[in-house]
């Protein structure tokens, strides 16, 4: 078997446990995914040495539209509080459809991912990556002022974290939405900020106890 041949049956077959997880409706076992793909052991033992290989493969073909189309957004010339909107929303689109499509299927496979954290991770460090170059190019036009990369990063996960992971839809569904999240990210340009230094961290009278 070429390497060509392969990346081809793992395509296939990952695209065949996420059909099945579907008309099942429960997580795919690495011996059944040997059983149904047609494959001897060996050979398929030769394609995914282990349960975690499969995992990844099907991870990466769930979260392929995500990649895109952070990838695309990241390659317009859309101003930088547009091109954040779109950098949340298009990611946040699909993953409602999916939802709306098939509730169970999706919380499936988000329970999938929740038990496998550790093998996704490295599409959430990616997406991080992503959204810090959205950060730096918004702070060359004077956002953000006074915060660092890495604290901006973190702010503004936190309060997007609603539109990014998938959970979520499962527990506020339709209470999502686009101009909700609009509403978001133009708070989050109008006020994120460090100029005013400690000051900053309150809003009005509000400050943050230290014990």
């Amino acid at each position: 078997m070429t390497e060509e041949t392969r990346q081809k049956e793992r395509n296939r077959i990952a695209t065949m446990v996420v059909d099945l997880v579907k008309q099942r409706g429960t997580e795919i076992s690495y011996a059944t995914a040997q059983t149904e793909s047609g494959l001897s052991r060996s050979r398929f033992e030769w394609v995914f040495p282990d349960y975690d290989d499969l995992f990844d493969a099907v991870a990466a073909i769930w979260l392929a539209p995500h990649m895109k189309a952070m990838e695309e957004v990241l390659e317009t010339d859309l101003p930088p509080t547009r091109k954040m909107y779109e950098f949340f929303r298009q990611r946040f689109v699909i993953s409602r459809q999916r939802w709306r499509d098939d509730p169970e299927n999706f919380t499936m496979i988000c329970e999938m991912g929740a038990a496998n954290f550790e093998r996704v991770r490295s599409y959430v460090d990616l997406a991080d990556h992503y959204l810090c170059e959205l950060i730096v190019q918004a702070q060359a036009e004077g956002y953000f002022a006074g915060l660092s990369i890495d604290e901006t990063l973190s702010l503004i996960n936190q309060m997007v974290s609603n539109y990014t992971i998938p959970d979520s839809l499962i527990y506020l569904g339709e209470k999502l939405t686009e101009e909700k999240l609009a509403r978001i990210v133009d708070t989050i340009f109008i006020g994120l900020s460090g100029e005013a230094g400690e000051e900053s961290k309150g809003v009005n009278t509000i400050r943050v106890a230290t014990h």
